[in-house]
């Protein structure tokens, strides 16, 4: 079977996985506002609402920790492919659901799913890309999720108008049960589609498929030329690292508590915790009871328009994130999105005044404020479009390169799990905290992304144009994160070699020559 070898193809298919997260994060925003959802569960408020969308993120930490497992031991398609099948089971249950029970366990099914592709997907993309353009393929992951946010968000919002809309007492449960149903489309687009694409080459290698994975390096990186210098000096590179994994007999579990490697899996899970301490969980999850609280007529609306700013301004990012690089992307981005959180905190606290009806999901709100609605709005939108330009892509990024290959399925799980323990968390402790601080709130996420700044500045190298097989040169160098590290990548140098003739490759008994790329 003829496989898919472009490698844009392969990352933006593959990000269908990313984009099952998307459906996950808006999956509960769109219907917090639909007199059907309230009615039938019985109006969930503070805890109640925080367990049913905390569950699937607790779900999605439990998939993230299984990963690994299921992604050295089958293969990184695979993995994704066993995920979808698992999103499908869980949206079956969500979608039927007769009670709070029926659909926390649905959606922890779904979760599992997430934990599972969301672990996955970087590490395939990641591990099939060349290092030029490894940040914008794996960027692709993050695109996914805001494509996944806003086609769920839509798909709800319009299910929100069945039977004549919320303000219907009688409005049928098909408000809720339409978008948790077509949720499956994608999962089963994901699976189908993935039996066309390849496996990861390093998977490939690590399990002694060598030929294999030359024939997949050389169909993605070499227009299906095995003997490309580019080809084999990635194949070689690629070969010496496995074999020094084996001469040193590292355990890929014990190597992750090693000086070398433990200070990388800090930065990971550090990165997946401030991607979600930085207070897009809010913005995401919970963005209709922000704008309840700004005082905005048609919350559901105006946050759609916040979660087409999230798909537009990922765009520049999968541009540029290549070009500039991820530690500017880090640093500017906690800059910035702490100061529009200070602004909205600042404005709801000045403006705002008790909410006296104890029905509402928030205590605090602002009456007749126009203009600072508007103002509260504007730093809402400027803040998801710093995200999305910045943290977004980069928390995606860098965990999926940082690792050496023995471990990289492991220190990547741990890394998404963070991510899955600080969603989770916060899921079920913003609704509370909204009734509770209510605009305060604001000043706490703004607080986070201050230290998210100052830890970043120390601890964050820039990856940007080392091949995975380099980043002991980052991280081992001694080189303070705040200094850059050496220009160039050693794979150029080796590719040199290669085509002079100095350096030949040899795949299993058969020498290759580069000079046979020469007359083809």
């Amino acid at each position: 079977m003829k496989k898919v070898s472009n490698i844009y193809a392969i990352s933006a298919f593959a990000a269908i996985g990313g984009g099952l997260f998307g459906f996950d994060i808006s999956s509960m925003a769109g219907v917090l506002g639909t007199g059907a959802y309230k009615r039938y569960f019985d109006n969930p408020l503070d805890e109640r609402q925080g367990g049913i969308t905390a569950s699937m993120p607790a779900g999605s930490l439990l998939g993230a920790l299984m990963s690994s497992y299921i992604s050295d031991r089958w293969g990184r398609k695979i993995a994704i492919q066993i995920g979808a099948i698992i999103w499908i089971i869980g949206s079956i249950i969500q979608c039927a659901s007769q009670n709070v029970g029926m659909l926390i366990v649905g959606r922890i099914i779904a979760g599992i799913c997430v934990g599972i592709t969301s672990s996955t997907v970087p590490v395939y993309q990641a591990e099939l890309a060349p290092k030029e353009l490894r940040g914008r393929m794996v960027s692709f992951q993050q695109w996914a999720i805001t494509w996944g946010i806003l086609i769920q968000y839509f798909i709800q919002y319009g299910a929100s108008f069945v039977d004549g809309g919320s303000e219907n007492p009688n409005q049928g449960t098909a408000a809720f049960r339409i978008p948790w149903g077509v949720q499956m489309v994608p999962a089963f687009i994901l699976f189908i589609g993935l039996f066309f694409f390849p496996y990861s080459p390093r998977w490939l290698a690590s399990k002694d498929r060598w030929d294999e994975a030359l024939v997949v390096l050389a169909d993605v990186h070499g227009g299906g030329n095995v003997n490309d210098p580019k080809v084999l000096a990635e194949y070689k590179e690629i070969e010496d690292a496995i074999r020094f994994e084996r001469e040193e007999a590292i355990s890929s579990f014990a190597e992750l508590t090693k000086p070398r490697t433990v200070k990388r899996v800090i930065l990971g899970m550090s990165l997946q915790m401030w991607s979600q301490l930085c207070g897009m969980n809010i913005m995401m999850y919970y963005i209709v009871y922000v704008m309840q609280g700004a005082g905005i007529d048609d919350p559901l609306l105006t946050a759609a328009i916040q979660y087409v700013i999230n798909v537009v301004m990922t765009v520049p990012a999968i541009i540029f994130i290549d070009k500039l690089g991820r530690r500017p992307a880090l640093l500017a981005g906690s800059f910035l999105m702490m100061t529009w959180l200070l602004i909205t905190g600042a404005v709801q606290g000045a403006y705002g005044e008790p909410e006296t009806d104890p029905t509402q999901p928030i205590t605090w709100k602002m009456v007749d404020k126009k203009s600072q609605a508007k103002a509260v709005t504007a730093c809402s939108y400027l803040f998801v479009a710093t995200f999305a330009t910045t943290w977004g892509p980069v928390s995606w990024t860098m965990p999926s390169e940082v690792f050496p290959h023995k471990v990289r399925a492991k220190a990547v799980a741990l890394s998404t799990a963070s991510n899955w323990a600080w969603n989770c968390a916060l899921a079920f402790a913003v609704p509370p905290l909204l009734r509770a601080i209510n605009w305060k709130m604001y000043m706490i996420f703004a607080a986070f992304n201050g230290v998210a700044f100052i830890h970043m500045f120390l601890t964050a190298p820039e990856t940007k144009g080392k091949t995975l097989e380099e980043m002991d040169i980052v991280f081992d160098s001694g080189i303070p994160a705040w200094r850059a590290v050496p220009k160039g990548s050693r794979l150029d140098e080796l590719q040199k070699d290669i085509e002079q003739g100095k350096i030949k490759v040899t795949v299993g008994a058969v020498p290759v020559h580069a000079e046979d790329s020469k007359a083809e």
